[in-house]
């Protein structure tokens, strides 16, 4: 075993970021390199904002996590955070979505969750609850700090006879060093700036985004779940409950030529216009008309600028002492709700392999001399199926808008069969996956098991 702890530094205390941490210490703590009283590891998250999270209402929006998400979060965090967990999630009354015509509300296509009666189905979150609960439990682990107000500039390599450490510099002119830098700053993130370009481009669609109380909309609610979501040509309205059914996310994506977008940018934050909500959904039928109202009486919608991104071919850097993590390797389009759930599953895979790696190393054995098959292992995983999952986002956005090849020059009412035929098993390759069993086979595949 090495004379002292493997160092990791986390950039961003984001869901990644926090997942991450937990992972990490999941897989090493239960792990042979552990069995030494002295500590083998300890793991840093640093953070830009002052404070790692907030948890008012204000500040952010509704989050999705799907079933093989959810199930990958339990195993880690234990009964301890499923409690917390379920204490915030909205209830869909075993139901993913229920998919509807926008003129009408008439029923297109009903999918359930197929987690909901085993108590690990998809869980709707405010992003900002989430955070906090996730920041609780990464506090309550021990060889894991937790530090804001750190702003990340550059990573730089400091050579060694055992391979050299990264050290880490900050805008405010500290330095520390690590074994291991993950990259979890999210679609912007600076790390991935100092290795690749970033070049985000207009995806052809906006959002409308606002939070409703479920009291006020609950008397006469037409369906059997509060997620729904209403489509029409060019437009596509989600609703879905978050916490503890307190809450509706309401969350309106609309077709716009970027002519038409002014000094709107990418942001989390930007206002838009509650005039132009209702006009984008104006033919929409009377339940989607009372939502819009009630985000109206609060002032006006976030609006939300859509950015495309091609796949990024490497998240692997420095020779293996650097890697990404989450939206900071393959930021998607929202269509899915599965962009949370593929950080979370990085998370997971990135625990499997450095706890192996350093088994080895502490066994003295060859595979566990050098972290780089290790950490391509990682990439040659989840590069992937988290890219699959990128296209199929796109993918999705365009058959709920029904602009995807197959429904062009095809009527409203004949695109319909068209979208319940494809969205009955559209899921299930991201919901089923099996990740550990995929990890075993991919380790012995690479020779490094």
């Amino acid at each position: 075993m090495a004379s002292e702890p493997f160092k990791i530094t986390i950039l961003g205390g984001g869901i990644s970021g926090l997942f991450t941490a937990l992972s990490l210490h999941h897989h090493l703590s239960t792990s042979s390199i552990c069995s030494d009283p002295s500590p083998s590891f300890h793991i840093t998250i640093y953070e830009r904002a002052p404070t790692p999270t907030s948890g008012d209402l204000g500040s952010g929006f509704g989050i999705g996590l799907g079933v093989n998400a959810t199930k990958l979060l339990f195993k880690v965090g234990g009964e301890t955070l499923k409690e917390r967990v379920d204490g915030i999630a909205g209830d869909n009354n075993g139901f993913w979505i229920t998919f509807r015509r926008g003129d009408t509300g008439g029923e297109v296509v009903t999918i359930l969750d197929p987690g909901y009666a085993k108590g690990a189905g998809h869980k709707g979150m405010h992003r900002g609850e989430f955070l906090e609960v996730l920041v609780g439990a990464v506090k309550k682990l021990d060889h894991v700090d937790l530090i804001g107000g750190k702003k990340f500039t550059r990573i730089r390599e400091v050579k060694g006879d055992d391979g050299g450490k990264s050290v880490i510099e900050f805008s405010d002119g500290t330095t520390t060093s690590a074994d291991l830098v993950i990259g979890c700053d999210g679609i912007h993130s600076a790390v991935r700036a100092q290795y690749t370009t970033d070049r985000p481009s207009y995806s052809g669609r906006i959002a409308h985004r606002g939070l409703v109380e479920v009291k006020d909309v609950i008397e006469g609610w037409p369906f059997e779940s509060l997620a729904a979501q209403w489509m029409a040509p060019d437009r596509h309205f989600l609703v879905f409950p978050i916490s503890s059914n307190k809450f509706l996310n309401v969350v309106a994506f609309v077709t716009k030529p970027e002519k038409d977008l002014g000094t709107l940018r990418e942001s989390w934050t930007a206002e838009g216009s509650i005039a132009d909500f209702r006009e984008d959904f104006k033919d929409f039928d009377p339940t989607v008309q009372k939502i819009i109202n009630l985000v109206g009486e609060k002032g006006n919608p976030s609006v939300w600028l859509i950015n495309d991104r091609d796949p990024l071919p490497e998240w692997v850097f420095e020779d293996g002492k650097v890697v990404l993590v989450g939206d900071a390797s393959h930021a998607m389009q929202p269509y899915q709700g599965a962009g949370a759930g593929q950080a979370v599953e990085d998370g997971y895979i990135l625990g499997c392999v450095v706890r192996d790696f350093l088994e080895k190393r502490g066994k003295g054995e060859k595979v566990g001399g050098d972290i780089r098959p290790w950490l391509q292992l990682y990439q040659e995983i989840r590069l992937p199926r988290a890219q699959k999952v990128q296209k199929t986002s796109r993918e999705a956005g365009l058959l709920y808008q029904m602009q995807s090849e197959e429904l062009k020059g095809l009527s409203f009412e004949d695109c319909l069969p068209v979208i319940k035929e494809k969205m009955e098993s559209r899921m299930k390759w991201i919901w089923n996956e099996d990740l550990d069993a995929v990890y075993e086979k991919a380790k012995v595949g690479a020779g490094i098991e």
